[in-house]
């Protein structure tokens, strides 16, 4: 196919600019760009540090007659963490038949924390004959490297995990999805640490559940690996400041004693006797402090067959790649809302992404 990929792309921040840099090296067309208000009518070259490319951004709210004009093959999106705050957008796209691609994290396996609107979604795509996906570091980190792993060992009891990083790197949605900045009362009201598993199946029955990005990582694993999920929990615990701490993303001190970020710990059992834990920690860092990254299988006595630490697994630039790598397996994949584990793991490109396409 030597037709270039049509590309739009809705959020211009601290994610969107690294993926707009990979985009414009992938041999992709881009026909736009959107963002709400703050940055409008700017070309993208100068928020990405290249030349003027004549691609100005557009307000968020001129998407779907550009969709209209332009027929883009695909939508990426990078503005929010929730399902239910990029719901718009993605409805938008499925409706004009146009592919999704996103880095909201709930995106990545939504059908175990927002059922309702991702089968609401799934029906449109398939209509409409494209498909809606999420993606991520996630997606290979802690997804296909997990299991790939998995899949050399006989027996195993127990997949168990942790990984840091710096909210400061992502932008606002993060930032605020991990509590930072909040007093600890409006930490306990917004992101209550301990949810019953009664008050999580009202809360997701109602569409109202935040999961931590583990929560849908957690079901993606099971899924990859053929489980079948018997319950799952999530706990989070604010980080506290020890000290006034500046956040340049959120353009605040955060005062001493009030929260930084969060630590949440997802423990899935499922029907097979293999239980999944993984603690996320994602907070305002302090000087020195790097992202890390590590998970262990256990076999089913409790005993380490092996453990795999990534120091400085470079998240953010990660996720970027994953997002331009996965282009064309989802404009390639059968319509619908499909999440990655369907998908065989992200390949690297080392052409022009069109020749990538079936």
């Amino acid at each position: 196919n030597m037709r270039k990929i049509k590309v739009i792309i809705c959020g211009c921040g601290k994610m969107g600019r690294i993926i707009i840099n990979n985009l414009m090296e992938s041999g992709v067309d881009i026909i736009g760009a959107f963002d709400h208000n703050l940055k409008v009518g700017v070309d993208v070259g100068s928020i990405c540090g290249t030349e003027e490319t004549g691609i100005l951004i557009s307000d968020i709210n001129d998407l779907e007659c550009s969709i209209q004009q332009n027929k883009p093959d695909i939508c990426l999106v990078a503005t929010k963490s929730f399902l239910k705050d990029v719901y718009d957008i993605f409805h938008t796209c499925a409706y004009y038949g146009v592919n999704v691609l996103s880095i909201c994290e709930e995106a990545f396996y939504p059908y175990n924390s927002s059922p309702k609107l991702t089968s609401d979604l799934d029906k449109i795509a398939r209509k409409n004959n494209c498909t809606l996906c999420g993606t991520g570091y996630q997606d290979v980190a802690w997804g296909y490297l997990i299991t790939t792993i998995a899949g050399s060992f006989f027996k195993i009891g127990k997949i168990k995990g942790r990984s840091s990083y710096n909210v400061e790197d992502y932008g606002i949605a993060l930032a605020q999805a991990h509590g930072a900045g909040l007093s600890l009362q409006q930490f306990e009201e917004e992101l209550s640490s301990y949810t019953s598993e009664e008050k999580q199946k009202y809360l997701i029955e109602k569409g109202e559940f935040k999961p931590s990005y583990r929560w849908n990582t957690n079901g993606w694993i099971a899924a990859k690996l053929g489980l079948n999920v018997t319950s799952q929990n999530q706990f989070n615990r604010p980080i506290i400041a020890d000290t006034d701490l500046i956040s340049s993303t959120l353009g605040i001190t955060i005062k001493k004693s009030n929260v930084i970020g969060m630590s949440s710990v997802v423990n899935t059992q499922t029907q097979e006797g293999i239980e999944i834990e993984f603690e996320c920690i994602g907070k305002v860092y302090t000087q020195g402090e790097k992202d890390e990254y590590s998970f262990s299988l256990y076999d089913e006595k409790g005993e380490e067959l092996i453990t795999i630490t990534i120091p400085e697994p470079q998240t953010v630039q990660r996720t970027c790649a994953t997002v331009i790598n996965r282009i064309p397996d989802i404009i390639n994949a059968p319509a619908g809302f499909i999440t990655t584990d369907s998908l065989g793991a992200p390949s690297y490109r080392a052409k022009p992404l069109n020749t990538y396409m079936n």
